[in-house]
């Protein structure tokens, strides 16, 4: 298993992270499910094991060097979550997290739901998903998770603007919302910075860098939730996506 996963293993490392051999195994066996169901539904254009490795699994836990997630058991909403990115390997690596998976699609809830069965994710504690859109549980009007989680986070699903009305209704005062972005996070950083303002947050940093061993260029921003979202946001659904703030 160890020699199977060797780049992943020094990938972790140079994160700070020592994978135990359970999680290992827990990395081994969603592959093989992500593989098997992606031949009937459509959950990723990676296929190859390595990629998926290096994409997938590495990229998630990219935030670890810039977030602390050990030790407390912090609430964590992943938003958009598709086949599990970053909230599965965020959950794995740290046990502790109490993670929510959000996801418009039930086909891909179904799938998740079998992961955390297979992989024994409840074991550790809890994670559960969630079938609706972003702005369905988190509205002034009833939305039973609004301002709840420590933590939001959120991977290849929408713009800066869009992502941050998406997700900082969700944090409690006090958290923080973390976007996975790519080369051009930086710039949609700054076209955000007036919803950032208006959602009730604060840019705490953005950072830069390669995956490693790859030219591959990722960034990390982290938003403040600094003050109460209005209850104005979220807007109802879909127009975050059309009218981004």
């Amino acid at each position: 298993m160890r020699n199977k996963y060797n780049k992943m293993i020094e990938d972790f490392r140079s994160y700070g992270i020592e994978l135990t051999d359970k999680q290992l195994e827990q990395f081994d066996k969603y592959f093989e499910i992500l593989i098997r169901v992606n031949e009937v539904m459509n959950l990723t254009a990676i296929t190859d094991f390595d990629d998926v490795c290096k994409l997938h699994f590495v990229d998630s836990i990219s935030c670890a060097p810039f977030v602390d997630f050990k030790d407390k058991e912090y609430s964590l909403i992943d938003i958009g979550t598709g086949a599990g990115f970053p909230g599965i390997p965020l959950k794995i690596v740290y046990p502790n997290l109490h993670v929510t998976l959000l996801d418009s699609l039930n086909k891909r809830i179904n799938f998740l739901n079998e992961v955390i069965d297979t992989l024994g994710l409840n074991e550790s504690g809890s994670i559960e998903t969630l079938h609706g859109r972003a702005e369905d549980f988190s509205s002034s009007k009833g939305g039973s998770l609004r301002e709840k989680f420590d933590f939001a986070v959120s991977r290849a699903v929408a713009n800066m603007s869009t992502l941050t009305e998406y997700c900082l209704p969700y944090v409690k005062v006090g958290g923080e919302f973390i976007a996975f972005k790519g080369d051009k996070g930086s710039e949609e950083v700054e076209a955000a910075k007036g919803a950032i303002h208006l959602l009730g947050g604060k840019l705490k940093e953005c950072k830069e860098f390669l995956l490693p061993d790859t030219d591959i260029t990722r960034t990390i921003c982290i938003v403040d939730k600094k003050e109460r979202t209005s209850k104005m946001y979220p807007r109802k659904a879909g127009t975050p996506a059309k009218k981004p703030l």
